[in-house]
């Protein structure tokens, strides 16, 4: 992904005005033909904003639903994402919409408020966990966040599809005890030998995964803010880091490959000339089409390389 922009909220005029000539006729058509399809065993429609969330409503969903992810390629920012009139159609036929909230995705409610569907349910991932606008939007670094949204999107489809409540449950059973084992082993693991380690970060979206860890992030949160919201950082917080760095203060640099700039490129090079262990992670499942779980399990094992390395 290229260098991020300052993040603007851009107008969403053209899709909204898609949207709008489109809702009306979609919303239509899909409440005619929700009895008839739910009669024929047509599966459950789920849109899901990320493919983080995305990955896991697909496999607690298994063959009873159908989920479409609308930001699923690696290159593209969430942030500043512009849906399409395909995105409009697919949200306006959809019986869960997962959402991340807390400020993220804005133009995914706008896409749900534009097609308005009768026993459509919602999951805001940030109203869900209590993150609001202004905290810390990247909730599936957080394991404790990643597991209440396993159990609310089993609790939704279990209202939506009755009839399939023990598949969703038995499904949720063998994901968590199965598909996340490695991923969970790790957490523990890694909070086990290196909790207290005192370790770098180049953006916000790493420090849900660190206080789940244990690890001690000094990196000023101002500077984590900024670099994630396409800010430029202050020069004292940059002098921060450098001397963080110069001293070794930081045993282990954690960068979002998906998000470079100067001053992030800058400051991992100065981490390198000093025998520093660096771990790139990225924002998006990479690469696209990547289970949640296959994603995580790989960042994490290179993050408790990097920290049994430092340890040495």
């Amino acid at each position: 992904m290229p260098s991020r922009p300052r993040r603007i909220r851009k107008g969403l005029f053209v899709v909204a005005l898609a949207v709008a000539l489109a809702a009306g006729g979609l919303a239509a058509d899909f409440a005619l033909t929700k009895g008839r399809a739910a009669a024929e065993g047509a599966r459950l429609r789920v849109v899901a904003a990320e493919s983080s969330w995305g990955s896991i409503a697909a496999q607690l969903g298994g063959d009873r639903v159908e989920v479409t992810s609308v930001v699923g390629n690696p290159a593209a920012d969430p942030h500043d994402y512009e849906p399409t009139a395909a995105d409009a159609r697919a949200v306006a036929s959809a019986r869960l919409v997962i959402e991340n909230g807390a400020g993220y995705d804005p133009w995914a409610r706008k896409l749900v408020d534009a097609n308005p569907v009768g026993r459509r349910i919602v999951l805001d991932v940030g109203d869900l966990v209590g993150v609001g606008a202004g905290g810390n939007p990247h909730r599936w670094y957080s394991p404790p966040d990643v597991q209440d949204v396993i159990r609310q999107i089993v609790r939704d489809y279990v209202v939506l599809d009755p009839a399939g409540a023990p598949y969703y449950r038995g499904r949720q059973a063998r994901f968590e005890r199965n598909g996340l084992a490695r991923y969970e082993r790790l957490i523990t693991t890694i909070g086990a030998r290196h909790a207290g380690v005192r370790v770098g970060a180049s953006e916000s979206v790493f420090a849900p995964l660190a206080l789940a860890l244990g690890l001690d992030l000094v990196t000023p949160s101002s500077l984590l803010d900024a670099v994630s919201e396409g800010a430029q950082p202050t020069a004292a917080d940059i002098a921060t880091i450098e001397r963080q760095i110069a001293r070794h203060e930081i045993r282990v640099w954690v960068v979002n490959d998906q998000n470079s700039t100067p001053d992030v490129a800058r400051l991992s090079a100065a981490a390198r000339e000093r025998g520093i262990p660096i771990v790139t992670i990225t924002e998006t499942p990479t690469p696209a089409g990547t289970t949640f779980q296959a994603w995580q399990t790989r960042q994490l094992e290179a993050l408790a390389a990097a920290l049994a390395k430092a340890a040495r």
